[in-house]
C-alpha cells in the first residue's frame, strides 16, 4: 500500500492518542510497594488528628506573620470552605506582596506561644508557602474615545490580591516504593522518623483564575479571600502537578497569562470524563486543520482557472485574515498563537495572486507580472459574483457602520487605532459568514458544484461541527456561543446544492472538473 501524507498523519494521530490515554491512565493509578522493597506508609493510615493553620506575611521569609485561621482536629477527609478576613499592611498596599503560608501539624504538638518558623521547622509538619499577590495591569486602563480625554494612563503592572485561595490535600491511604516514586509529587514529598510520608498539600491553580483578582487601592486596608480546602486521591495531586509544570514551560515558550487561564478552564470547569473527550476532539479538530491545510494548498496550487469560484469570497479570507491578525498584535497575544496566525494571512495573500492571476518575480527590483486574459467561463462567474456582492453591500455596510458607531459612543478603548482595529474584528466576527453567500449564488446561477476543493472543504465542514461541541465545554460569552452555529447552516446549504447539482463524471476537463454551460447553452439544452 501506498503510503501518503494523510495516511502517515492519521497513524501518527492515533499513535499520539493512545499514548496520551496510557499516560492519563498511569497518572491515576495508585502506587504500590511489594515485599522485599524498601516502602513507606502513608501517615494517614494512623488517622491521626491533625490541626490547620493559616498564616500572612508581606515577606517570603515569614517575616511581620500575623495568623488567620486555625481549625483544630479538622476532618481532612470532608471539604472546607471559609470566608477569612486579613489585614492588608502599608507595604501591600504600596505594591508590595502578601504570602499566605499553610501547615498541616499533628494536634499534639502545637504550642501555643510557637512562631511559624517553630511550626515549620516541626518534624511532621507539612508547610506550604503561595503568593496571593499578583502584579499585572488594572481593567481600568481603557477608556471612552468621546466622553473622556485622550491622556496618557498609568498602564504599569499594580499589586492585585487573589480573592480565593485553594488547597488540595492526598488523603488516599497507600504506600509508596523507594525506588518509584512518581516525579509529580517527590518535590512535595516529606518523610518523618518512623519512615512515613506526610500528606502531601499542594495550591489548586486550577481554582486560581484571573477573574478573582481584585486590586489593592492605598486606602484598602481590609479584604476578604475564599479559603477552599479540598481532600483528593493520589491521581488528582499528580494531574494538577503535571498541569502546573506544564503551564510553567508555556509560560516560558512565549504564551501569556490569559492563555494559561483560559486552559485552566478547560480543566476545572469540567469532570474527568468530558475532559477526555475534550482532549480526543482537540485532537481530531488538529489533526482535521492539518488535513484541510494540506488539501487547500494543493488545490489552490494547481488551480489554472477561477471558473465556478468566487473571487469576492478569495479577496475577503485575505482581508479579513489580516484584520484578525492586526487584531491579536493589537491584543498582544502570544507568540505561539501570533506566528500561526501570521502564515494563514500570507497564505492567503497567495491565494489572491492566484485569483487575481498576479505574480510577484525579483529582477532587478520587485515586479508584478499579469498571467492569463479570463476566460469566457471565469468572466461569466464574476458576472455573478459581482451580481450578488451588489446585494450584499446594501446589508452589510450599514451594519458593519452601526456596530462601529455603537462601540465608539457606549465602550472603552484603548485609542482610536484599538477601537478601529476592534470595530473591523467585530465585522469580521458577526457579518463574515455573509462572504460565503457568493459562492452559494454561483453555484446557483451556474447549476454546478464541480470547481470547489470538496476534500478541504469536508475537513473544514468537519471542524465547524467540532466547535459547536466546544461551545458547550469551554467557557464563553451567549453571543459567541450562538455564533458557533453559524457556519453550520452555510454548510448544509452546500450539501443541498451537491445533491440537487450533482458532478457528471463523463464530462470532466482539466480547468473545473465539469463543463460550466452559460444561460443560453443551458437553455437550449433543456
Amino acid at each position: 500500500m501506498r503510503l501518503s501524507v494523510s495516511v502517515i498523519s492519521v497513524g501518527l494521530f492515533l499513535a499520539f492518542i493512545l499514548h496520551s490515554i496510557w499516560n492519563l491512565v498511569g497518572i491515576f493509578r495508585v502506587p504500590t510497594c511489594t515485599k522485599g522493597e524498601k516502602c513507606y506508609i502513608s501517615y494517614l493510615n494512623t488517622n491521626p488528628n491533625l490541626d490547620l493553620l493559616l498564616f500572612v506575611s508581606d515577606n517570603s521569609r515569614s517575616g511581620n506573620v500575623e495568623q488567620v485561621f486555625s481549625l483544630e482536629k479538622f476532618d481532612y477527609n470532608s471539604r472546607i470552605e471559609k470566608e477569612i478576613p486579613i489585614q492588608l499592611s502599608k507595604t501591600v498596599r504600596n505594591n508590595g506582596s502578601l504570602y499566605v503560608h499553610t501547615i498541616v501539624i499533628p494536634s499534639n504538638s502545637r504550642k501555643r506561644d510557637y512562631t511559624l518558623n517553630d511550626l515549620i521547622n516541626q518534624q511532621e509538619a507539612t508547610y506550604l508557602k503561595y503568593s496571593l499577590t499578583q502584579y499585572t495591569i488594572p481593567a481600568s486602563a481603557t477608556f471612552n474615545l468621546l466622553k473622556e480625554e485622550s491622556k496618557k494612563q498609568n498602564v504599569k503592572p499594580v499589586t492585585h490580591l487573589r480573592s480565593k485561595f485553594s488547597v488540595i490535600m492526598c488523603t488516599d491511604k497507600f504506600e509508596l516504593s523507594s525506588s518509584n516514586i512518581p516525579v509529580e509529587i517527590i518535590r512535595h514529598l516529606r518523610i518523618n522518623y518512623r519512615k512515613q510520608f506526610l500528606p502531601i498539600i499542594q495550591r489548586d491553580i486550577m481554582q486560581m483564575r484571573l477573574r478573582d483578582l481584585v486590586e489593592v487601592t492605598k486606602d484598602m486596608r481590609e479584604a476578604t479571600i475564599l479559603f477552599t480546602y479540598t481532600p483528593v486521591s493520589i491521581g488528582k495531586i499528580r494531574f494538577v502537578s503535571q498541569i502546573d509544570s506544564t503551564l510553567h514551560q508555556f509560560i516560558a515558550l512565549g504564551f501569556t497569562e490569559k492563555d494559561l487561564d483560559e486552559v485552566k478552564g478547560v480543566f476545572a470547569d469540567t469532570n474527568l470524563y468530558l475532559l477526555c473527550a475534550t482532549v480526543l476532539i482537540g485532537s481530531i479538530h488538529l489533526l482535521l486543520d492539518f488535513l484541510s491545510f494540506k488539501n487547500d494548498v494543493k488545490f489552490w496550487k494547481a488551480q489554472t482557472s477561477m471558473a465556478g469560484l468566487s473571487t469576492s469570497s478569495v479577496l475577503w479570507r485575505a482581508f479579513s485574515q489580516t484584520v484578525i491578525f492586526l487584531y491579536l498584535l493589537d491584543e498582544g497575544t502570544s507568540l505561539l498563537v501570533l506566528i500561526p496566525s501570521g502564515i494563514a494571512t500570507i497564505i492567503e495573500f497567495w491565494k489572491v495572486s492566484k485569483v487575481l492571476k498576479k505574480s510577484i518575480k525579483w529582477d532587478g527590483g520587485l515586479k508584478f507580472s499579469k498571467g492569463e486574459e479570463e476566460s469566457a467561463e471565469e468572466l461569466q462567474t464574476r458576472k455573478y459574483d459581482e451580481e450578488c456582492m451588489k446585494y450584499l453591500c446594501y446589508l452589510l455596510y450599514p451594519l458593519c457602520a452601526g456596530a462601529a458607531i455603537y462601540s465608539l459612543l457606549y465602550q472603552p478603548h484603548k485609542s482610536w487605532y484599538s477601537w478601529t482595529i476592534n470595530s473591523l474584528v467585530n465585522g469580521v466576527y458577526a457579518f463574515g459568514f455573509l462572504f460565503m453567500l457568493p459562492q452559494l449564488f454561483i453555484n446557483y446561477r451556474l447549476k454546478s458544484v464541480a470547481a470547489l476543493p470538496w476534500r478541504a472543504f469536508t475537513y473544514r465542514a468537519f471542524n465547524t461541527f467540532i466547535d459547536d461541541i466546544f461551545a458547550f465545554i469551554i467557557t464563553m460569552p451567549t453571543a459567541h456561543r450562538v455564533a458557533c452555529f453559524r457556519d453550520d447552516v452555510v454548510f448544509l446549504i452546500y450539501l443541498y446544492q451537491r445533491w440537487l447539482y450533482p458532478v457528471d463524471k463523463t464530462r470532466i476537463d482539466d480547468v473545473t472538473s465539469e463543463t460550466i454551460l452559460s444561460e443560453d447553452e443551458s437553455k437550449k439544452n433543456n
